[in-house]
């Protein structure tokens, strides 16, 4: 089975993420970062162009022999459809219209969804938000391993079994953690994705299903690509909890690499992220970084400090919401009620998102009393981007 995992448990810390406190430093030493924040209309260029490709792609794959099909899906679609899914991330954040433009998003994040052939566009905003609000956090932050998949993937073959079932577990464990209800965007995007499905099953069968299908299913596992899963957030280099990747990758997937930048301010686009890095030079250039997926996923597999563990947890909020029974982890269910309008006693409620607002203004209208007023969770100026 090869060498297990050395890390007996994740890493605890009792401090909160870093983004926050060096946001607010970085506005006050370098104010001109505000000149960056909006929207990138070229962002949806490259989906539409992207999608373009792929069901042109699907349609001339439909006569080659499968051994073709295979190594294409792997190398061209596996890669386009990674791309795409990141595009996620981007639209998520309402980088390519603006967030005035709600509707316009939502569209092209149905459009760059087509090829994935899985509806997965809407579903990833509503639980990405979390990950930058409760980063690290043991109950509430959606990107965090399971525990089990901490026990079941410690071996070198588990955690390539882990790199590959990347695609499964990053869809399911948000709905183990906190599941959230069902929205009517979901179930558009889902009715969009069955008929663009049927569409190319009945028009140009199976070999060109297969392309776009397991082009998100090979893209997404091990690939070289997936090393952004592995090289954002897992524990490298002692005492650091957010890493960039400073490679040739970025230019296809909307730069995606300059995560500590992202986290730092989510409502950057991409494509500036690098301006931001040049502005900072002083916050970044000395933070250990990446420089090659393909290496990081080589390190992840053969390095015994390294697996499902090597993330850094935290539960501040998640107890101070549960001290005050807040949320009960017997039903979940409870946690969307409250989560969103009972952390903050501050009247600055700028780091909200417009809908969570309306839930905070609503119950203070109400005459409810705020019983977690103690806890503070900030997001990076999500009110700019929702």
């Amino acid at each position: 089975m090869g060498a297990r995992l050395t890390r007996s448990d994740f890493q605890w810390v009792y401090t909160d993420e870093p983004h926050t406190t060096r946001r607010k430093e970085m506005l006050q030493k370098y104010p001109q970062i505000k000149q960056l924040m909006g929207h990138d209309w070229r962002i949806a260029i490259q989906v539409v162009v992207t999608v373009l490709i792929q069901i042109t792609m699907a349609i001339l794959v439909r006569d080659l022999p499968w051994k073709f099909v295979w190594l294409l899906t792997y190398i061209i679609s596996g890669t386009l459809n990674h791309s795409l899914s990141i595009s996620f991330h981007e639209i998520g954040h309402n980088l390519a219209f603006g967030n005035h433009r709600p509707i316009a998003n939502r569209i092209l994040g149905y459009i760059a969804n087509l090829p994935l052939c899985i509806p997965s566009s809407v579903t990833f905003k509503k639980y990405h938000i979390d990950h930058h609000k409760f980063q690290g956090d043991d109950m509430l932050d959606p990107d965090l391993p399971t525990y089990f998949e901490a026990w079941l993937f410690q071996s070198r073959i588990g955690k390539v079994v882990y790199i590959a079932a990347q695609p499964l577990l990053y869809s399911v464990r948000p709905l183990l953690r906190v599941p959230k209800p069902v929205t009517l965007l979901e179930v558009i995007n889902l009715v969009i994705e069955l008929a663009f499905d049927a569409t190319i099953m009945y028009f140009l069968g199976r070999k060109s299903f297969v392309y776009l299908f397991f082009g998100t299913a090979l893209g997404l596992g091990l690939h070289p690509i997936s090393g952004h899963f592995l090289s954002e957030h897992y524990i490298f280099v002692d005492g650091f909890e957010t890493y960039s990747y400073y490679g040739p990758f970025n230019y296809i997937t909307y730069n995606v690499g300059y995560h500590n930048e992202h986290h730092d301010f989510p409502n950057i686009p991409g494509y500036l992220l690098p301006k931001l890095k040049k502005i900072a030079p002083d916050y970044y250039d000395n933070l250990p970084c990446h420089h090659s997926w393909i290496k990081v996923i080589f390190d992840f597999i053969f390095d015994p400090k390294l697996g499902p563990k090597a993330r850094i947890r935290r539960s501040m909020r998640s107890d101070a919401l549960k001290a005050n029974n807040a949320i009960d982890l017997k039903s979940k269910s409870k946690v969307n009620e409250v989560l969103h309008d009972n952390f903050d006693n501050n009247n600055n409620n700028t780091h909200l998102s417009k809908e969570e607002r309306k839930l905070l203004h609503k119950k203070k209208s109400s005459g409810k009393s705020n019983e977690v007023s103690s806890l503070e969770v900030t997001n990076g100026d999500h009110s700019k981007m929702e």
